[in-house]
């Protein structure tokens, strides 16, 4: 009983703290989080009914599907290892709070280390999610038809607090949240995922918060999505979407589905500021479908490396890369606050490691530095309701640590 108390007031505290996480002037407060060893996990293989702590240093392995049920937790204290087998996932109906930090991130991958070989998290019914500091690599392994699993996925009002973490090599949607959920989506790293489709954040069905300060490269789909429902158009979809390094996305599904950096339809409202957005098929697309009147955007800087880059499907195809800063399938234009590129050098971000590369495969090993050199045309130039600069690594330090 004592054990079960503990946890309760944990699991409160972590959800009030994901609720205050939301407002702006605490969205660069990095908070050190300790998960006491209450309910330790006894390392080594672990199937079915799970609850209780990761702990530290420890490797455990899932040999078979996990299911943490409603009323339970499945904690991490920092730098606990988790190596799946077997295309398991993870089926959450309580709470998951996955805690690591700078210097010992949590890990989860599967046992082959290769794309798409593990279910991920299944959270349709969870009661909260919180994931700080932890790797998340190679999702995505077939359900029983033989298609590519979600990384995670909540379909459930609750608070979704993803800060600081990275996730790679998904084959389809990385992070997929609906039904009025409250998110707070802040300074994670998500590189080359989805093999031929996949939203990196998809947002749907009344969902509200912020995504700020992610770098997203390299993604099948687009990099943000966000829509209502064209059955049920309220409670709206409205999200912020500022400060974040959007590099290479939407290729993969080619021209009949380009992806975007940012899309807005289906009766959602998007504030879309301060985000770097080069080399992607289509840059900021507004439907006309969408809640125009209320979404506002601008201070965003579009760049390519090339002129135009050939279709990945049909092979006749040449795309001009600028053309689709704001697409002519979308209702959006250039702001005048914008920095939109109108020849190779113009309005270059200077990211400080970076060979110009438009589309890459699914798994895509990312090495490129997005920080900005010195001169950055990023610098300065930021909406400051949200930041003086642009992009996910800004000069105050409240942007991406990775």
């Amino acid at each position: 009983m004592k054990i079960r108390y503990i946890q309760t007031l944990i699991s409160a505290f972590l959800i009030v703290l994901s609720i205050s996480s939301c407002q702006k002037d605490e969205v660069t407060t990095f908070t050190k989080i300790v998960i006491p060893s209450s309910g330790p996990i006894t390392a080594g293989n672990i199937s079915g009914f799970l609850k209780g702590t990761l702990l530290t240093g420890q490797t455990y392995i899932i040999t078979a599907d996990i299911t943490v049920k409603k009323g339970d937790t499945l904690a991490s204290q920092p730098g606990a290892i988790v190596i799946v087998k077997n295309n398991s996932q993870i089926n959450i109906q309580g709470v998951l709070q996955l805690i690591g930090s700078k210097e010992q991130p949590v890990s989860f991958n599967s046992d082959t280390n290769q794309p798409g070989t593990w279910g991920g998290f299944q959270c349709d019914t969870a009661q909260a999610i919180i994931i700080k500091w932890t790797h998340v690599d190679n999702t995505g392994g077939p359900d029983a038809s033989g298609s590519a699993r979600g990384t995670l996925k909540v379909k459930n009002a609750i608070n979704v607090d993803i800060e600081d973490s990275w996730f790679t090599n998904g084959q389809d949607d990385l992070i997929r949240i609906e039904k009025g959920a409250t998110i707070t989506l802040l300074r994670n790293t998500i590189s080359s995922s989805g093999s031929t489709d996949g939203e990196a954040f998809n947002l749907k069905t009344g969902v509200k918060g912020i995504v700020a300060y992610n770098v997203i490269f390299s993604q099948a789909g687009s990099a943000v999505k966000l829509e209502t429902s064209s059955r049920i158009p309220f409670p709206q979809t409205e999200v912020e979407v500022y400060n974040n390094t959007i590099v290479s996305n939407g290729w993969r599904r080619g021209s009949a589905e380009p992806g975007r950096a940012v899309s807005v339809g289906v009766n959602a409202i998007g504030h879309i500021y301060n985000n770097i957005i080069v080399n992607n098929y289509h840059g900021i697309e507004l439907f006309s479908d969408g809640d125009l009147v209320k979404t506002t955007y601008g201070n965003n800087l579009f760049y390519a490396t090339r002129d135009t880059y050939t279709d990945l499907v049909d092979s006749t195809q040449k795309i001009n890369i600028r053309d689709n800063f704001y697409p002519a399938s979308g209702v959006g234009v250039a702001q005048p606050s914008d920095l939109v590129s109108k020849k190779i050098g113009n309005y270059d971000p200077l990211f400080i490691n970076f060979n110009g590369l438009v589309a890459a495969p699914n798994g895509f090993p990312n090495t490129y530095n997005f920080r900005l050199q010195n001169g950055s045309p990023a610098f300065g130039t930021g909406f400051a309701k949200y930041d003086q600069d642009l992009g996910a690594y800004t000069t105050n330090g409240k942007g991406n640590q990775h």
